[in-house]
């Protein structure tokens, strides 16, 4: 039944009348539960890369396929499976299950509109895609068996027509109009290059035929370092070498001067779809713009305050060129930026009991983010963990031009993309029980990034941020975010340049240029995904206080952070009725 219980029926019910409506809501999630089956594991077979991230090896030897049928036949399938879902009557389900029935509504809806609106046509950016992440992928596969081994060769073998299949995309995506902004394309050769070798055992695809297990027999070990150099030569420097040309021939000539995604084809329409899609509010870019500014006049009274704490003589700008430019601040070697942050962590690790009731079994580990795209990407980034537990998450470090890298936005930084922001989420969220397949790896971006930006102010509850530099790193994390409202809307839908979006951001931050301006050409390649972190922290931070004045001295943060993170990654709009049921049901406790 509804979990939020019935109220008390009159003695005059109709035995009959109860058993059909039992019968009807049984029927309807018998129903809604074989939709929920039968979109999984169309995803897993569409998409097998996915399927072996969390845990499902039936595929292990292919890749995706992602040619304009591919993407028109899986849209299609949506559309299917959309149908369906709104032939079960949605007042049938128990309130449980009408939650999973509108988030899986979304997603769909969703997917449908980015097929409509042709984002299947960019997809690369200058940090993210297949290009990017293939050089990767012994370190988010198994590789224990002789048939692990095989399977990783098979998908070296793979890789020709995967590359080939995204020149395609991207070749229609010239016809059409559809392309990336040039200026986020610079130095693109840079990351492709290092793959294209002679030599097969230079490419860090080589890398774990070099070092087979002990335990394989010597014709094993012959077999497959001859089979992985073969597929190497024969598919993947081939595939890059493609791709490149065609990059350079082709793609790069015909991208777009325009920064903003107002100029691609219905371009204000996409723009105000994405920031619905990211916040996952019913809002306008306008009204984004202005929450931003005010965030941005807020936060910078506080970080005036921080200057005047530490008795700076001079104004903001002079103290952001001292912090930009003094030697204390930055670490001297690549060791020294990941010993400190591993300390922050281990800190951390100790005081998270204080705030969770639950933590997920699932640990997490520190890595180098790669050299080949450390120059074109930011400070640092999330890898979740296989959702079968059987690697842990990987909170990437970019140690790359240490000059930007400052010590004092450590403990803001690793709160946030660690513990106890987004490996406390996303582990705890694959470990959830009750809750249909789809639901423990659902992304909604508010929520993720919102959680994340929360998570570094929770610092401030457990110890951090006691020098007074890295609460002003803090503050500048946060004014980070309120920026990104103010230049992503700025960009995509009000006219800003470039050097706008990177003025605004060194005048309000203390980021360093480098910094600056690989976000500002992350938001330029990735419309409206910036503006999901500072709305979702709000909403958060908007619900705490909605608990801490309604319960006093009943609200407990631990319990209110359980509240929140019961559901997995939800729209904001779920999340607030679930923090509204928490309330009601702890003010009704004796």
């Amino acid at each position: 039944m509804n979990r939020f219980g019935w109220t008390l029926f009159v003695v005059s019910v109709v035995v009959s009348g109860m058993t059909h409506a039992v019968g009807a809501e049984s029927e309807s999630v018998k129903q809604l539960d074989q939709l929920f089956a039968d979109s999984w594991e169309f995803g897993l077979s569409e998409d097998p890369l996915f399927a072996t991230q969390i845990g499902d090896n039936r595929a292990n030897d292919k890749l995706p396929r992602e040619t304009l049928a591919d993407h028109q036949r899986r849209s299609e399938a949506d559309r299917k499976l959309l149908s369906r879902l709104e032939a079960i009557p949605r007042d049938q389900l128990p309130r449980a299950r009408q939650v999973d029935y509108d988030i899986f509504k979304r997603l769909k809806r969703d997917a449908i509109s980015e097929h409509e609106f042709q984002s299947n046509l960019t997809p690369i950016t200058n940090r993210s895609g297949y290009h990017l992440s293939f050089p990767e992928l012994s370190l988010e596969v198994p590789l224990t068996t002789v048939k692990d081994y095989e399977n990783y060769v098979a998908r070296l073998r793979a890789f020709g027509q995967y590359s080939d299949d995204h020149i395609e995309l991207m070749r229609e995506g010239i016809k059409r109009g559809v392309t990336l902004p040039s200026v986020v394309l610079a130095d693109f050769d840079k990351s492709v290059t290092p793959q294209i070798v002679e030599d097969p055992t230079q490419s860090l695809l080589y890398k774990p035929l070099a070092k087979l297990p002990d335990s394989f027999s010597d014709a094993d070990r012959a077999r497959l370092i001859s089979s992985g150099k073969a597929a190497i030569a024969d598919s993947v420097v081939p595939g890059y070498r493609r791709l490149l040309e065609f990059m350079t021939r082709e793609y790069l000539p015909a991208c777009r001067e325009q920064i903003g995604a107002s100029a691609l084809p219905k371009g204000r329409e996409f723009y105000r779809y994405r920031v619905q899609h990211f916040t996952t509010l019913d809002i306008d870019p306008e009204q984004v713009h202005e929450t931003g500014l005010a965030e941005v006049k807020r936060i910078k009274a506080e970080m005036m305050d921080v200057i005047k704490q530490v008795k700076f003589q001079g104004d903001f700008p002079a103290f952001v060129r001292f912090l930009r430019s003094d030697p204390q601040f930055y670490a001297e070697s690549p060791e020294q930026l990941l010993k400190e942050t591993s300390l922050v962590l281990k800190r951390m690790d100790g005081e998270l009991p204080k705030l969770f009731k639950t933590l997920p079994r699932t640990p997490y580990g520190i890595r180098e983010i790669p050299s080949f795209v450390a120059p074109r990407t930011t400070t640092a980034y999330y890898m979740p963990p296989a959702g079968d537990g059987s690697r842990a998450g990987f909170y990437y470090v970019n140690t790359y031009d240490l000059k930007s890298r400052p010590l004092f936005e450590i403990e803001a930084l690793s709160l946030h993309e660690a513990v106890p922001g987004h490996h406390i989420q996303i582990a705890l969220q694959q470990e959830l029980t009750g809750l249909p397949t789809f639901r423990l790896f659902a992304h909604a971006t508010a929520f993720v990034e919102g959680w994340g930006l929360y998570s570094e102010r929770l610092g401030l509850e457990v110890g951090f941020y006691e020098d007074p530099y890295r609460n002003f790193g803090r503050l500048s994390y946060e004014m980070w975010r309120a920026c990104r409202l103010v230049v992503d809307t700025g960009m995509h839908y009000l006219g800003w340049t470039r050097q706008q979006a990177i003025q605004f951001m060194a005048d309000n931050t203390a980021l360093t240029l480098h910094n600056i301006t690989a976000e500002v050409d992350r938001y330029i390649s990735w419309p409206g995904q910036a503006t999901a972190y500072k709305m979702g922290e709000l909403k958060i931070r908007t619900l705490r206080k909605t608990a801490e004045d309604q319960l006093g001295s009943k609200f407990d943060v631990r319990e209110f952070h359980d509240a929140v993170l019961a559901g997995g990654a939800i729209p904001l709009d779920v999340l607030e009725e679930n923090v509204k049921a928490y309330i009601a049901k702890t003010q009704n406790a004796e």
